[in-house]
């Protein structure tokens, strides 16, 4: 991965860390709703960022 930004890379340790804690939810707890939930949250930020970055205008 081309470093793009500090934050960038700090964002996708995040959405890694967010995956593994749905994973452990969902199969250790049986947790299904809120594990969605936090994975979709979590790793929204990624995306938010990216478009951020490759925005059109600024």
């Amino acid at each position: 991965m081309v470093r793009e930004s500090i934050v960038g890379e700090n964002s996708l340790a995040f959405g890694k860390r967010i995956a593994k804690c749905y994973r452990y939810l969902k199969d250790k707890k049986k947790e299904t709703i809120m594990s969605k939930q936090l994975l979709r949250c979590g790793t929204s930020i990624g995306a938010n960022i990216r478009e951020g970055l490759y925005a059109q205008s600024r």
